[in-house]
């Protein structure tokens, strides 16, 4: 093991050897729908339901969750890396050609292999992040979808 002086560096690519599934954190700014590709989701607690987000500080996505005080982690599914890819880019309309439903009050993908809405139950501090403990209003899911996963910065799928 080589030793760097740049923790963060090294930090990053050791993490990105977690493999980790692709979710799309969707929200509302007014009547405007807010969204964001995501990787740092996690179950938290079944009593209560609960799941957490992690989301950068810096993004407008967070300012919109906080001020919504409601969310959905949608699922992507093996065959939507266009997606992710979609809701990870920096531009004005991300859901510009997009099926997504109303539900609960947030815009829910119809593409997505599994859905969960949630209200934001705390935020906590995370560093340069914020921690959304979010509680569980509704979950749905495909049984037979396959998941998109991230692994050192690229995109795959389970093997049969």
């Amino acid at each position: 093991m080589i030793e760097t002086l740049d923790m963060t560096v090294d930090f990053r690519a050791t993490m990105s050897r977690l493999a980790t599934g692709v979710s799309v954190i969707t929200t509302r700014s007014g009547s405007t729908p807010v969204g964001m590709t995501a990787s740092a989701v996690s179950a938290l607690s079944l009593d209560p339901l609960q799941l957490l987000v992690c989301i950068s500080n810096h993004l407008y996505t967070r300012t919109a969750i906080a001020e919504h005080g409601r969310f959905a982690v949608n699922v992507l599914g093996e065959d939507s890396e266009h997606l992710a890819r979609n809701f990870a880019a920096s531009k004005p309309d991300k859901f510009a050609g997009v099926e997504t439903v109303d539900d609960h009050g947030v815009p829910v993908l119809k593409d997505a292999i599994a859905a969960v809405v949630c209200d934001v139950a705390e935020m906590l501090p995370g560093g340069d992040h914020t921690i959304f403990v979010g509680g569980v209003r509704y979950c749905i899911h495909r049984a037979e979808a396959r998941p998109l996963l991230y692994f050192a910065g690229g995109f795959g799928s389970l093997r049969s």
